[in-house]
């Protein structure tokens, strides 16, 4: 059954027909002529008799007019239905209900963990503005959150455990360490023997009151000494899977963290042999007699200007290069010289040393240039400060120094006690960008800066560790299914994926937006079915 127009002579007629089979033959029978279609237009008389035909469907989606008196409410639902299936196939959502299983919270505090790591994937930012964000997206089990339960969440995963085995002075055992072990153990075979990890840390600044045992003034990496901070520290493993994070008051120097570290994964996760990688940032002579005394390899760079060994000797060495390949990045040339008990290897980016050599060059053109201007037009300049030799008549370009900065061009030096070739590494090392990437984005879920409370800090960060292991996961499976998309477009598509809820007449459906740029194949690659286009929810 079906409407049609009807022409006839100047006019055109409404009609209700329905089809008959007669014999082998389709006919087509009038049921009723509704009137003229001018006529009937001119009175809304054709919309008047659809949604009065509607009350007595109950799958009919309504038609919508200026006459209709329905409830709108539109909400974002791609990034919760990805994210939580992330969250639940990685066992995080299973662990953290475990260790509530006899806790007597009158909430869900696993749902409003989910909801702030979710924040934390997507904007970022304090609590207090997770709670207002939340009303725009679809999250289950949310809906009767409160701010202050948000706080009570927080503060269970920074919780101090009775149990204070593995713990350090400035790194009690919490909730957190509990949550990251027990994941590992779900997760074993996917990092085979953790027989390589990577280590790095950065500084975290704050205002506001709490964070009372770790927010201290120290060095600041985001030159804001003025305020208090904290050290995290991040380990990944050989394919850049994040494996835990550790957290130190801001006084904390990166030299006294490698050690704890490596002490806490042996410890923590049950690991026997492994092979440590880290930056320049956490040598010296302390810390690697510390790593040869508890027999753990590993591959740190050095401060190649600032060790006399090193310029004396290591460079100064001769030796022919081996060229290495490296995929995804510019050739690479290495060579390993041995300086009595002590293993270097010295690693050359051509490429680099063309780009270094270039940029020295236009530093010393402008600074014949300057100098002619006169000393105060230097001396605030720290990059020419470097190359200036000053007398008590005069100012001129140092040309030992120039020469001296020549011998770095390019280079980088490991120390190492693996029996590992050379080129392994040299490449094992350039690895290490896998958790300076990682900093990065686990810094940008600090970009709206947070305001403690009256709680301690713990939960908060490793709210937005959990953040960066979604979000590695995610890269992870679209890799695997020849993705490579950029961040802002896939939070912007998943972001755009909306559920639309109307009501009228106690009838409710649910319309879904379509799915745009990036957002179907992030989907695939999750192994999420997208959602129907029309639902029936009453």
């Amino acid at each position: 059954m079906f409407a049609r127009i009807k022409k006839s002579g100047k006019y055109d007629y409404l009609q209700i027909v329905e089809n008959q089979r007669v014999d082998s033959k389709v006919t087509q029978r009038v049921i009723a002529t509704v009137g003229r279609m001018d006529k009937l237009s001119a009175k809304g008389e054709v919309e008047t008799l659809i949604r009065s035909l509607s009350r007595f469907s109950e799958k009919a989606l309504l038609v919508l007019s200026e006459k209709s008196d329905v409830q709108c409410e539109a909400k974002t639902i791609g990034p919760a239905i990805i994210f939580e299936r992330l969250w639940c196939e990685l066992g995080v959502q299973q662990v953290i209900r475990d260790l509530l299983h006899n806790r007597a919270f009158l909430f869900d505090v696993e749902r409003a963990i989910f909801l702030t790591v979710l924040h934390r994937i997507l904007i970022s930012g304090s609590d207090r503005f997770c709670d207002k964000w939340r009303r725009d997206l679809v999250v289950k089990g949310t809906e009767d959150l409160a701010l202050h339960q948000f706080y009570r969440a927080m503060a269970f995963l920074g919780e101090v455990l009775d149990d204070q085995e593995h713990a350090t002075l400035s790194s009690p055992r919490c909730v957190k360490d509990v949550i990251e072990e027990k994941m590992f153990a779900g997760r074993r075979h996917l990092f085979a023997e953790l027989d390589l990890v990577f280590f790095d840390t950065t500084s975290v600044y704050f205002h506001g009151e709490g964070g009372e045992s770790l927010g201290r003034r120290g060095f600041s990496k985001d030159h804001r000494p003025e305020l208090k901070q904290m050290v995290v520290g991040a380990v990944l493993d050989q394919n850049g899977r994040p494996l835990c994070c550790e957290m130190w008051p801001g006084d904390s120097t990166d030299v006294k963290t490698l050690v704890p570290v490596t002490d806490r994964i042996r410890k923590r996760f049950g690991v026997g042999r492994f092979c440590i990688v880290a930056d320049r940032g956490m040598v010296s002579s302390e810390t690697i007699r510390e790593l040869e005394g508890r027999k753990i390899a590993y591959i740190l760079g050095t401060r190649m200007r600032k060790v006399k060994e090193i310029t004396a000797e290591v460079l100064a060495r001769a030796g022919r290069y081996k060229e290495v390949k490296c995929e995804g990045c510019s050739p690479l040339k290495v060579k390993e010289v041995m300086v009595r008990d002590k293993r270097y290897i010295v690693c050359l980016n051509p490429k680099q040393a063309e780009k270094d050599k270039a940029d020295r060059d236009k530093i010393i053109d402008s600074l014949r240039e300057q100098i002619r201007k006169g000393p105060k037009a230097l001396v605030g300049n720290e990059g020419y400060r470097k190359f200036l030799k000053v007398d008590k008549d005069s100012i001129h370009i140092d040309l030992d120094k120039v020469k001296e900065e020549e011998r770095f061009d390019g280079k980088w030096v490991l120390i190492t006690n693996t029996s590992w070739s050379s080129d392994r590494v040299a490449l094992k090392y350039k690895e290490l960008w896998q958790v300076e990437h990682s900093f990065r984005d686990l810094k940008s879920t600090f970009e709206t800066r947070p305001v403690f409370h009256q709680r301690d800090v713990r939960g908060h960060v490793f709210c937005s560790f959990l953040a960066l292991i979604l979000r590695k996961e995610l890269y992870r499976r679209l890799d695997q299914a020849g993705h490579a998309f950029d961040w802002s477009d896939i939070k912007q598509d998943l972001s755009a994926l909306q559920e639309i809820v109307i009501e009228e007449n106690g009838k409710r459906f649910a319309l879904r937006s379509q799915c745009l740029g990036t957002c179907s194949s992030v989907f695939r690659a999750v192994g999420v079915a997208i959602p129907p286009t029309i639902r029936v929810l009453s």
